[in-house]
């Protein structure tokens, strides 16, 4: 009986063996069939009909009314590949580098029309630049009735001037010995007044903010710093720190210093020892940089410094200029 038992037993594995080979055979298979369609659909979409191609280049021949301009109908093999495709020839007078051969074929009345076209497109978009630019002009003016408004209220619109540039609003804070103390960057009480009645408008704006220091353009020693860089970098930095404790998201902020590279009036002016010891508050524009390079036509007068513009005094000079005068002729 256990002789019987384990011939029974030895056929019961040869039969487990048997279906295991039979499953790996299935699943080869199902591979093999899989790859076998892949090639299929790779070898279909790869087959070009040469006769079509052919009729759409002499139809492009005609088209363009130029031999060298188009698909010439020559065929040549691709490398490594078991179709043929047709070679695309380009004019050899052309130089692709300097776009002369796109129109190398055309008559003068085509040439003509698309000298046209490109300077009709280049008008709109420079239409269009100019409307943004105007439409940025008016946003910053009102950013600037706002901030002028603040320091009314607060008696101090005669400490700060305006300025409209390609970055933007500019709001220059003339730091004499109100704002920061003589070769100190630390803020004097007159100093965080203004800052004071600025910072709440540009809180509740979108735009970046950007923060310059500048110094003048005198000899004399730093005390407390090595050079004048650092200084007006020191000066730009408080005035961030004083924003960003003020509402204004550290994100949106930025500090720069320029030393005395870039005086607001002349340095041989008297005044210059005052005014180009300054800080700078600008109201980052949004506008891409072709427009932005229009804002200061787009603001006129407002492109140079001038003192702020309170919405009362705006609202006047508007009133004013729609009252017009009326004139009767008699016969």
């Amino acid at each position: 009986m256990s002789s019987g038992g384990g011939k029974r037993k030895a056929k019961h594995e040869e039969h487990e063996e048997h279906v295991n080979h039979e499953r790996w055979l299935v699943s080869y298979a199902d591979m093999l069939t899989l790859l076998f369609v892949l090639f299929v659909v790779l070898f279909s979409m790869s087959d070009v009909n040469q006769k079509k191609f052919a009729q759409l280049a002499q139809g492009l021949q005609q088209g363009f009314g130029s031999q060298s301009a188009a698909f010439t109908g020559n065929y040549a093999p691709l490398d490594g590949a078991a179709n043929t495709a047709q070679i695309v020839q380009i004019d050899p007078g052309a130089n692709p580098g300097d776009g002369s051969g796109g129109s190398e074929g055309l008559n003068k009345a085509q040439q003509d029309a698309i000298v046209r076209a490109v300077q009709a497109e280049d008008r709109k978009k420079a239409s269009g630049n100019a409307e943004k630019a105007a439409e940025e002009a008016e946003n910053l003016k009102a950013i600037e009735r706002k901030i002028a408004d603040a320091l009314a209220a607060q008696k101090l619109l005669g400490s700060a001037k305006f300025t409209i540039d390609q970055r933007g609003l500019v709001v220059t804070v003339v730091t004499n010995e109100v704002v920061f103390a003589g070769n100190r960057a630390d803020l004097r009480p007159g100093g965080e007044k203004i800052l004071n009645a600025i910072a709440p408008v540009l809180a509740k704006l979108p735009n970046n903010i950007e923060v310059d220091g500048h110094t003048n353009q005198l000899k004399a020693t730093t005390t407390f710093y090595p050079s004048g860089w650092e200084l007006s970098s020191a000066r730009a930095s408080t005035t961030v720190r004083f924003f960003t404790e003020h509402g204004i998201p550290k994100k949106r902020l930025s500090a720069v210093g320029f030393s005395d590279t870039k005086p607001l009036i002349d340095p041989k002016d008297p005044r210059s020892v005052t005014m180009n010891r300054r800080v700078d508050v600008v109201v980052l524009t949004m506008l891409t940089a072709d427009q932005a390079a229009l804002l200061p036509s787009a603001a006129g007068p407002d492109g140079k410094l001038h003192t702020g513009q309170t919405t009362a005094e705006y609202e006047a000079a508007k009133k004013a200029a729609q009252t017009t005068p009326s004139t009767t002729t008699h016969d």
